[in-house]
């Protein structure tokens, strides 16, 4: 099967955190969801919560909200109640027998600090997005915005630690 995770600049933010002279332009998340749902069996989107309500406009009904939970998160100035959680729609994904685990649609773990990328997902949110969609070694998973790479990497079940390659899960 052919899987698909996108995490493009969330909307209204792509000038502000991802070019140096203004240059990169806004995704256009209606077009990306079309070639997501004619391209792959099953994707995965990360997006905002305000831009949720828009986005959601252009998906297809059989589309699933998942939510990333941060424990640990920036904090802006006034901004009170803090952005804390990340919706992730997904749809596609494989059908499980009973006899595998069921997969929660929510996920809490810290965001990643120093990745020289703004909204740089970790490890863990990269295996369960994997999980969530059902991908199989046998599949091909593009990482349509790859950012730092941590998606392929977690992919692979290999992670850099100091510079090592160390197995990333058991």
């Amino acid at each position: 099967m052919r899987f698909a995770y996108a995490d493009p600049p969330y909307i209204g933010q792509a000038k502000k955190h991802y070019s140096e002279e203004g240059l990169c332009k806004e995704v256009n998340h209606k077009v990306l969801i079309g070639w997501l749902n004619a391209e792959f069996d099953g994707w995965a989107l990360s997006c905002s919560s305000p831009s949720l309500r828009q986005i959601l406009s252009y998906c297809p009904e059989d589309v699933r909200i998942a939510a990333w939970a941060k424990p640990f998160a920036i904090f802006k100035p006034n901004v009170n109640p803090g952005y804390t959680w990340e919706p992730v729609l997904f749809r596609g994904a494989r059908k499980r027998e009973r006899s595998e685990p069921t997969i929660k649609d929510h996920l809490s773990c810290n965001i990643t600090l120093q990745k020289g990328l703004v909204g740089a997902k970790p490890a863990p949110f990269c295996k369960w997005v994997i999980d969530l969609l059902g991908v199989r070694d046998e599949d091909d998973l593009h990482d349509i915005f790859p950012g730092t790479g941590i998606m392929g990497r977690v992919r692979q079940k290999q992670f850099c630690i100091d510079g090592n390659q160390v197995p990333l899960f058991r």
